[in-house]
């Protein structure tokens, strides 16, 4: 049993489908998070200045934000290729590793860059 969970764990399928499970998980948890601070910002100017200046200006805000762009971005990826396989693209299994992989490495990179521009 160990080795077969141990040789599903290698696969870039199986990866990205335990990863989208879990991105919206925290997309969904942090949902209400980001909805008060959309409200706060919007509620007036000195709401405002307070998220941009108080809030963004906690490190460990930003960080949940990142992680909450980082979720929605995988999810979005992976989602995308579901949709595709919905449709009869990537539908065999070397077919669908290799949609999984490109998926793995287009959110990597989106991740990344998502890192980058929160961040600093």
């Amino acid at each position: 049993m160990g080795q077969v969970l141990a040789v599903n764990l290698r696969s870039p399928v199986a990866i990205a489908s335990i990863l989208h499970r879990l991105s919206g998980v925290i997309v969904f948890l942090l949902v209400p998070v980001l909805l008060w601070i959309l409200d706060k910002s919007l509620s007036s100017p000195e709401g405002f200045d307070y998220v941009k200046n108080v809030v963004f200006g906690n490190i460990l805000v930003r960080f949940v934000v990142w992680v909450f762009a980082a979720g929605l971005i995988f999810h979005f990826i992976a989602g995308v290729k579901h949709l595709l396989a919905d449709l009869g693209f990537a539908e065999e299994l070397q077919s669908g590793r290799i949609a999984a992989t490109i998926s793995l490495i287009l959110s990597v990179v989106a991740i990344i860059a998502a890192f980058v521009w929160i961040m600093f």
